[in-house]
């Protein structure tokens, strides 16, 4: 790998020297800067980014920390966050955790080595608290978006949880289902607290008992959702409202495998537009989190130096597995 010191040993001049005209220093006359850029290109020199970051103590680098990259959700956060920023001047460093709070740990010290700008950070599902944030990160900018710990500082970019469950567990009552269970999430997350506490609220707002026996936890992929939703509807539900997509695409598999045809049978409504939820065979209702603009408003609390908390609404889109006198299968 070519360096600085080959660069300058190879024009004669001192390390000193190719590094600020590298950088562009006005103290290096331009003969000299010219001359030095195209003996670097000669020579195939490429900048270390980290080193320069290290002498710089800050770089033009915003990490973002995701418990899995591959969901349509976090993909699209992503994507908003990205578009502001690069627009900005700075680049991204993406991690995942798999919803490890080891994963997580290592993602924020890789990224306070690398100095980045900020971080932003939704958690980890067990991840229980945010000391380790408050550790590693120090006077590290930081931005939490969807996961969120309350007691951390910086600016906080949640969706309307409370709000959106009620309003799907709401729709749900008013379609005509008498008993409708819910495929909560794990109660470490506040963004899964609160969803359950809306779809309580929507069932006590219309006479209904809450019954903690039909709700199902830690509910937040395919498979739980699949055995959850079995359970439900032996516990003779005819409806559930589901924290995440995922859990509700298992819900539907249990359904198949006991034969319903249609939401006259068994509904369904569940938080997070994912692609595939438009696509299955029952289209999914679903409650759009608008992830890009989620992102966006991220990215921008940075760049604004903000400090406060912003709530993104949800929208209801209602399809075949909540529409009465709709048929999945024919």
């Amino acid at each position: 790998m070519t360096t600085i010191t080959d660069i300058a040993k190879a024009l004669g001049i001192t390390p000193s020297t190719v590094s600020r005209a590298l950088a562009g220093n006005p103290r290096v006359k331009e003969e000299t800067r010219l001359a030095v850029k195209k003996k670097a290109e000669e020579l195939g020199y490429e900048q270390n980014v980290v080193a320069s970051n290290l002498r710089k103590g800050q770089s033009r680098i915003v990490g973002i920390v995701v418990p899995r990259i591959h969901r349509e959700f976090f993909s699209n956060v992503i994507g908003g966050a990205e578009s502001v920023l690069n627009k900005a001047g700075y680049n991204v460093l993406i991690c995942q955790t798999l919803e490890s709070l080891d994963a997580e740990i290592k993602a924020l010290k890789t990224l306070k080595n690398y100095r980045v700008a900020a971080v932003l950070l939704s958690h980890a599902i067990n991840a229980k608290n945010g000391n380790h944030v408050k550790e590693i990160l120090g006077s590290t900018p930081l931005i939490q978006f969807d996961r969120v710990f309350p007691d951390l500082p910086g600016a906080k970019i949640v969706g309307a949880n409370c709000e959106g469950a009620y309003k799907a567990t709401m729709h749900l009552i008013q379609s005509g289902y008498k008993r409708i269970g819910t495929l909560a999430g794990y109660m470490t997350s506040q963004a899964y607290v609160e969803r359950l506490a809306g779809y309580r609220m929507a069932l006590e707002a219309s006479g209904m008992p809450f019954d903690n026996s039909i709700v199902y936890y830690n509910t937040i992929v395919r498979e739980t959702g699949y055995e959850a939703a079995k359970k439900a509807i032996e516990a003779g539900c005819d409806a559930l409202y589901s924290c995440g997509a995922f859990s509700a695409l298992g819900a539907v598999d249990a359904f198949r495998e006991k034969g319903f045809k249609g939401a006259d049978d068994f509904g369904i409504v569940a938080t997070s537009n994912e692609g595939f939820t438009g696509l299955m065979s029952p289209s999914l209702s679903t409650l759009n989190q608008h992830p890009f603009e989620m992102g966006e408003a991220a990215a921008r609390a940075f760049l604004e130096g903000r400090t406060d908390t912003q709530v993104i609404p949800m929208e209801l889109i209602i399809r075949q597995s909540s529409n009465k006198n709709n048929k999945w299968l024919k």
